[in-house]
């Protein structure tokens, strides 16, 4: 059996890197945008190719911290699925849970990258069409599942927690952009299924119809619904995670440089299941949980998003066991209320 298995989406990750010109562009968060001249040829200075999707980077976490992990999703049948599985292979995934398509390619990124920051051109392909009947039920027995599903695969989303319910897997569960724009009610009818749910400050919004300014609300709400654990990040804010009888918040091990924050929220996400795992945290006592408990898994969720973004993918910086150990990531600053 498995510590933990992830589920969702594997992609091959093309990083072009250059002084891209920009504009004032009033419809996005930044309030910027690049200006791409059409029909003209742009030089980039650098390119990167690596593996990622949700599935993956939480699975690179997983080994690292030496847990049994597999990975399950869905890939062309061509050379960039394979070289996701050559990759994880590498990192000691099983690989045995990915199936593969003929009919659709690999999904594939394509981010272009400046200072750290990225703006994303992604392709969901085979993982678009990954589908409950893919998955190889008699060998997904695991302690954990990591789930967080791209595109239409989120529609085996509801058998999956039946599956566990009925099996005693502990469900960690981080939703797609696409999941809770198209699925935002039956995500909210499932909360009482999941032993741990992670959410960027947006997405807790977007989920509970209330602005994050009310943040008290949010939670108020969501632990109406998660009998589990609750995370919400903020990025440099930092993150507030609830257990239903304490609220913890944290701020950020500052980064040495920003390179790129794709994979953050991944490693954030995986690096707190892990510091359950650790701990001993299971389905079976996950109402038990210590508070002791919930500050180391903190402290690793965040050392693994900072020194994710500190390299180039998401997997690239993804800590070790063994790295976690340095002096570095002893200290963080955490507040517990009771509520």
């Amino acid at each position: 059996m498995f510590d933990i298995i992830a589920i969702g989406s594997a992609t091959r990750d093309a990083f072009f890197e250059a002084d891209f010109p920009t504009v004032n562009w009033p419809k996005t968060p930044s309030r910027k945008a690049y200006l791409l001249p059409k029909g003209e040829k742009l030089e980039v200075k650098k390119v990167f190719f690596t593996i990622g999707g949700n599935a993956v980077n939480a699975g690179v976490t997983f080994a690292r911290q030496g847990f049994k992990a597999a990975v399950a999703g869905k890939t062309g049948r061509d050379v960039s699925g394979e070289e996701i599985r050559r990759r994880l292979q590498k990192e000691k995934i099983n690989t045995g849970l990915i199936s593969s398509t003929p009919d659709l390619p690999t999904a594939y990124s394509v981010l272009l990258l400046e200072k750290g920051e990225r703006t994303i051109l992604g392709y969901n392909g085979a993982s678009n069409s990954f589908e409950f009947s893919d998955l190889h039920l008699e060998k997904m027995h695991a302690k954990w599942w990591y789930v967080s599903l791209a595109g239409e695969s989120r529609r085996m989303f509801k058998n999956l927690l039946k599956f566990s319910d009925k099996n005693n897997i502990a469900v960690a569960f981080n939703p797609s952009g696409y999941h809770l724009k198209h699925g935002r009610n039956e995500i909210l009818s499932s909360l009482k299924n999941l032993s741990f749910l992670v959410l960027n400050d947006e997405e807790a919004a977007t989920l509970t119809g209330i602005p994050w300014r009310r943040e008290k609300e949010v939670f108020r709400k969501l632990d109406k619904f998660t009998p589990g654990i609750l995370a919400v990040t903020s990025g440099r804010g930092g993150a507030t995670v609830s257990d239903g009888k304490y609220v913890y918040k944290a701020g950020i091990f500052r980064e040495k440089k920003l390179a790129d924050r794709t994979g953050a929220g991944d490693a954030f996400g995986a690096g707190f299941v892990a510091g359950l795992m650790r701990k001993g945290v299971g389905a079976r006592n996950i109402h038990k949980v210590r508070p002791a408990d919930i500050c180391y898994a903190m402290r690793l969720a965040t050392a693994n998003a900072t020194a994710v973004i500190e390299k180039i993918g998401a997997t690239e910086g993804v800590l070790t066991r063994r790295e976690f150990a340095s002096p570095r990531w002893k200290n963080l600053k955490i507040s517990v209320t009771k509520i």
